[in-house]
């Protein structure tokens, strides 16, 4: 009896020696972690709109299904709106997006067809096409020519019906970096593949209205766009965006979206809400901007490092080790900002992962990097190019 579980304990054991175990933290210090980005999360706004939902009697669950008796009128009345927001043809709402993300590759994708995706994917996308029965190719990192040398091949051999899709973020959550959408769909048109583009931190935060990096793409029909709802507009959820033909094929052939509870009616009411204030309050996004623009400033002027452009600014140290001490040092002057470490990138590349939100101010922001730079000349810090810029 007491061996049931040492093979368990021996793994923990051997991701602790190598500090790579995860554990449960509270949120303290201020706030370089989160996806928060417009610092919604806390919204009066969409607090009040809860409140009132609650008090007019809204269910606090769904009770099945959405195929069952979980299709609340919250729930379409969201997938309408978002439609609009979005100019697509149709949307459906998901608990999250690793679960969109997994339906869509597991439901639409047959095992006559090519996935093409980004080396650097996120992992519910690596899920789905591992659960799918479809061949994949993976190709460097906005490698659009090595991507287009894999299309060319399969096209020469192309089976009867099969199809090719092209699979990316618009934003790359570990290193923050753009992909290129226009050559992306620019394959597409030519090989006649479809496009999966991943805009979960880009929504809400990138394009003229904040619609994400696709937005000049919006209504191309080749296009699928899955936007997460539980980082920039602050609450929880995914929209699979999409010409209505393969929304209506989700709903009758995916299996996560129809043997899953469907999510809480109060949670299409908050995403609901949160779009909303995408057209009402653009001064978040506008703030936004000019913020992360002067962290990647900061970055630049204070340790000489280039910054990523966008929201999210990696920090790469290379060992797992030092990672997680400067993770510490960091909390220890105040700043929550987390260790990122193997297998969620690659061996060699620790980081830390640098979110600017709307939840600190220009002043907050300087203050870290000055920690920052702290931290390194103690010591926790990273390779010869950073010791060089510090010289």
């Amino acid at each position: 009896m007491s061996n049931r579980f040492d093979r368990f304990q021996s793994e923990l054991d051997s991701l602790l020696e190598n500090h790579r175990q995860r554990q449960l933290m509270p949120s303290r210090g201020m706030d370089f972690s989160s996806n928060d980005f417009l610092a919604l999360s806390d919204s009066p706004v969409i607090r009040k709109t809860l409140i009132d939902a609650l008090n007019e009697g809204i269910p606090l669950g769904s009770g099945g299904s959405r195929l069952l008796r979980g299709n609340h009128p919250a729930h379409t009345e969201l997938e309408r709106k978002a439609a609009q927001v979005f100019h697509c043809e149709k949307t459906l709402f998901f608990a999250n997006g690793y679960s969109a993300n997994f339906a869509v590759l597991t439901t639409l994708v047959n095992r006559h067809d090519l996935i093409v995706f980004d080396a650097l994917s996120h992992a519910s996308i690596r899920e789905g096409i591992s659960a799918s029965w479809a061949k994949s190719s993976k190709f460097p990192h906005n490698d659009v020519d090595a991507a287009e040398r894999v299309l060319e091949k399969w096209h020469r051999n192309r089976q009867k019906h099969s199809k090719a899709w092209i699979v990316v973020e618009s934003l790359y959550s570990m290193d923050g970096d753009f992909a290129p959408l226009s050559d992306f769909l620019d394959l597409a048109q030519r090989f006649d593949a479809l496009v999966l583009v991943d805009e979960a931190h880009a929504t809400g935060v990138w394009g003229k209205r904040g619609h994400g990096l696709t937005e000049p793409f919006e209504g191309h029909p080749l296009l699928i766009a899955v936007h997460t709802c539980g980082k920039a507009l602050g609450v929880a959820g995914a929209l699979v965006c999409a010409p209505a033909i393969l929304i209506d094929y989700l709903v009758n052939r995916s299996r996560p979206f129809i043997y899953s509870t469907a999510p809480p009616p109060i949670n299409a009411i908050a995403v609901s809400a949160a779009l909303d204030l995408l057209e009402s309050e653009p001064f978040r996004r506008e703030q936004l901007r000019e913020l992360i623009d002067f962290a990647n400033h900061a970055l630049e002027q204070k340790i000489g490092i280039q910054g990523s452009g966008s929201q999210i600014i990696p920090f790469v140290v290379g060992e797992d080790k030092m990672a997680l001490e400067a993770a510490r040092a960091m909390l220890q002057a105040g700043f929550d900002v987390r260790a990122i470490r193997p297998p969620t990138v690659a061996n060699g590349t620790a980081r830390l992962r640098i979110s600017i939100t709307l939840n600190v101010d220009q002043r907050a922001v300087s203050e870290f990097f000055d920690a920052l730079v702290d931290v390194v000349h103690e010591g926790f810090a990273l390779s010869k190019n950073l010791d060089e810029a510090m010289v």
